[in-house]
């Protein structure tokens, strides 16, 4: 299945919400929280104030970007394995699926809201990103779906009885192992496996 361009966009905006998190941690205005809580912010709003240098920036990203992760989660969710697979074999590849956001995310710590050159660059940064990862399909390689026991593999597998060997890679919720017969989805280069679904060979 090829993903449309606004669902590619979520899924992509999602594997960025650690980022989101850590922006709007560095817009905080700490020395406001010595305060305590504004409990009648209702009743007298003049004397209130969000924490934050630029609240409505930095809130909406955050909405933004936790909205498109559980979109992504139901977008995985929804998917509905109909052809069946023989795993002939499978790697599990943990640091990949992780070395695809992080070193991203780290390398932006240092850059914040007020920083209107920098933030512009990570605009266009992202947007480069998200082409390539569109383009190349591999949209779904998001460290956050570890959080949620999705794990990802590369395979060698066979479609029904075919003798003819794919590779590939998988997202499954479970352990995926040789001499197994799975069901599979296809979300652009990425299979998505349904492991309650195999049985092994006798």
């Amino acid at each position: 299945m090829k993903i449309r361009l606004i669902a590619s966009s979520a899924i992509f905006l999602g594997s960025y919400l650690p980022l989101a998190i850590i922006l709007l941690a560095q817009d905080a205005k700490y020395s406001l929280f010595g305060n305590g809580v504004c409990w009648h912010f209702w009743k007298q709003p003049s004397s209130c104030a969000i924490p934050l240098a630029h609240p409505a920036l930095s809130l909406a990203i955050v909405g933004i970007c936790f909205i498109s992760f559980c979109l992504t989660l139901v977008t995985l969710s929804v998917s509905s394995p109909k052809v069946p697979i023989k795993v002939i074999e499978a790697k599990y590849i943990p640091a990949e699926l992780m070395s695809y956001t992080l070193p991203y995310i780290v390398s932006f710590m240092s850059v914040g809201y007020q920083e209107t050159g920098k933030f512009v660059g990570i605009l266009i940064f992202l947007i480069w990103m998200f082409w390539i990862t569109h383009k190349s399909g591999q949209i779904l390689l998001n460290p956050l779906l570890t959080v949620f026991g999705w794990r990802l593999y590369e395979i060698k597998y066979a479609v029904n009885e075919n003798t003819t060997v794919h590779n590939g890679r998988a997202l499954a919720r479970e352990a995926v192992e040789p001499d197994c017969h799975y069901r599979y989805a296809s979300i652009q280069d990425i299979l998505i496996l349904r492991t309650n679904t195999f049985s092994k060979e006798k």
